[in-house]
Order: structure tokens, then sequence, then C-alpha cells
């Protein structure tokens, strides 16, 4: 798979930096922010992007649902399997895609993989579920100490559903 293009923005911590302004409708746009790798960052993250898939006029509650899913589960891995200072998040959407990027500091063991697990382990499934839901996914490394980045794309359906709440 191709990667996706770096992660364009600066990002202070919890806060959304918008990139829409002066682009073109049809142009892809992204937003980034930066989390403190704790577990409590996973839900800042989740509301972060409901609150910009909000202001996409991203409606469709399935699609909403399946980037938070992918979301939560990038994040996790990166707070879990990391030594890193900050992640970084990247959201960007077009007219037909939704594309996440969530990056550490490259401080963890090795290249993230799905891994299939024994039916009584609670933990290991975050990357099967996250190519169960995406169109595509990868991982990008940067080289060491510079960072890790996975990413998924997921399609983004218009319809007339209520907004992502």
């Amino acid at each position: 798979m191709t990667p996706p293009a770096p992660l364009r923005t600066e990002a202070a911590e919890g806060r959304l930096g918008d990139l829409a302004e002066a682009w073109p409708e049809a142009a892809e746009v992204c937003v980034s922010f930066a989390l403190a790798p704790r577990p409590g960052s996973v839900a800042q993250a989740r509301r972060l992007m409901r609150e910009q898939l909000d202001g996409w006029a991203v409606r469709d509650d399935d699609a909403c649902d399946a980037a938070a899913l992918v979301l939560s589960e990038l994040v996790t891995n990166a707070v879990v399997h990391t030594a890193s200072r900050r992640i970084i998040c990247e959201l960007c959407a077009d007219s037909e895609k939704l594309r996440i990027a969530v990056r550490d500091e490259g401080c963890g063991s090795g290249t993230p993989r799905p891994a299939h697990r024994g039916a009584d382990e609670e933990h290991g499934r975050g990357l099967l579920l996250v190519d169960a839901v995406s169109s595509a996914w990868g991982v990008h490394d940067a080289g060491p100490g510079i960072g890790l980045t996975v990413w998924a794309e997921l399609p983004r359906t218009a319809s007339a559903a209520p907004a992502c709440a």
C-alpha cells in the first residue's frame, strides 16, 4: 500500500488546526492535533474527531462510528506500545473518503501488524478491526526517532442521517 502524504500541520496539544480555509471544496482538507500519551487521550481524540466530522458535514452514522473505532485503536496502540512524549493525529477528508493517521515518535518495539489471538485473550485485535472497517491502511516509518505513522482510509458516505454526536 502507498503511504499517505506526511502530516502537514503543526499541532497544538488537544486543539484542532484547520487548513480548510482557502482550499477548494473538492480538495482534500486536513486537520491535526497532538495528544499526551495517556489513556484519557483516546476519548479526547474521539471527541475532537467527532467535532471535526460534524464541521465537515460527515453525517453518516456508520462512517462516523467506523472512524471513531479506527482512531481509538490507532491512538490506543500509540499509547500502549510506544514511549512517545506526544502523539499526533491527522484527519483528512475529501468528497469520497476520510483518512486517519496517527504518528508516534518511533519509540516502539517494531512495526504494527494485525495478530490473530486466542479466544481467551483480552488484547491484540485492534489492527484486525482497523483492517475490517477500512478500505486501506498501512504503516509509514520515517526513520529511527522520527516517527511511525499508522494510517487508514474509510469511505465517506453521504446520506441524510443525523450528524455525528
